[in-house]
């Protein structure tokens, strides 16, 4: 069922700090990791990961934040374009 490729909540919500920090310039690159139907939308976003995470942590809000942000990816310009150095929140 392919239950092995998706990622998990900790891991998603470590890679959604790294996309949603202003300072990273590769957040289209980092998104394009995702565009696998397992690693991302295997999680239903039921919010049990937030209830069992021992510190506390959302990773299902920051799951379903990936989940709008591959939304807009094909508006993103890549590196590669004209708008190198920009920003994406």
């Amino acid at each position: 069922m392919n239950s092995d490729k998706y990622l998990g909540p900790a891991v998603l919500m470590q890679a959604y700090k790294w996309i949603v920090d202003s300072r990273d310039e590769y957040t289209k690159e980092r998104l394009v990791q995702f565009r696998d139907p397992f690693s991302l939308y295997r999680c239903h976003t039921i919010m049990n990961c937030a209830e069992a995470c021992p510190k506390g942590l959302n990773p299902g809000k920051a799951i379903g934040e990936l989940k709008g942000l591959m939304a807009n990816i094909a508006s993103m310009p890549s590196k590669n374009s004209s708008t190198v150095g920009t920003k994406y929140k």
